[in-house]
């Protein structure tokens, strides 16, 4: 879906991605000091940590948002990251929306329950609003998946496939945003379309689509 398309009300809280019949990119922005080594070895190494969450995001103009084109100190490196479905619904199916009465969330569930669910859940689950080229909110939410200590092991040692290094096309769609080129910079956004989930999933995430 391009960034300046009003979706479908079923897609308001959708997870919009590129993704294959068995992975689906997610986008991460590190320090060189992170980004060499994990493309080296195409595998997060120290100074990488696992002991703390790490938040991956399907959306690329938020990843551009969160990391001003790729310029904000500690994000100056944005790196693409498939990895298999399995894993990334595995993080669905164990996740916990990370703010009470948020996003929907089930009013029978009282705050307590919530809090209790939060913090023996190994995934947090958030919906911001997407953002279009001047970094604007839209109308409708993108997801962002963090993940705790458990689930960083499972994705750094299972799930991903491949890392590639982004940055460069951060830089350019930056560059033709800057001189009012936006059709030329739509054209460089990644295909992103909305993500099929399980009825089971949708519920549980509290999507619309």
């Amino acid at each position: 879906m391009s960034e300046h398309q009003v979706p479908d009300p079923q897609s308001y809280r959708a997870i919009r991605a590129v993704y294959t019949p068995t992975t689906i990119t997610v986008y991460q922005a590190y320090s060189s000091e992170i980004a060499n080594p994990a493309l080296e070895a195409q595998k997060f190494r120290p100074p990488f940590t696992r002991t703390r969450m790490t938040w991956i995001k399907p959306s690329f103009l938020w990843m551009a948002y969160r990391s001003g084109w790729a310029t904000k100190k500690r994000q100056e490196r944005v790196l693409a990251i498939e990895i298999t479905r399995e894993g990334f619904e595995w993080a669905l199916k164990n996740s916990c929306l990370s703010h009470w009465g948020a996003s929907g969330h089930d009013s029978t569930l009282t705050k307590e329950p919530w809090q209790k669910q939060l913090h023996a859940s190994p995934v947090r689950i958030q919906w911001d609003p997407e953002r279009n080229f001047e970094f604007r909110p839209l109308d409708y939410r993108s997801i962002q998946i963090g993940l705790g200590p458990e689930a960083v092991e499972r994705y750094v040692d299972e799930w991903i496939v491949s890392i590639v290094d982004v940055t460069d096309l951060m830089h350019e769609i930056r560059d033709h945003v800057e001189m009012g080129s936006l059709e030329a910079a739509r054209k460089l956004l990644p295909d992103e379309q909305v993500y099929p989930l399980s009825d089971e999933l949708r519920e549980k995430l509290h999507a619309s689509g």
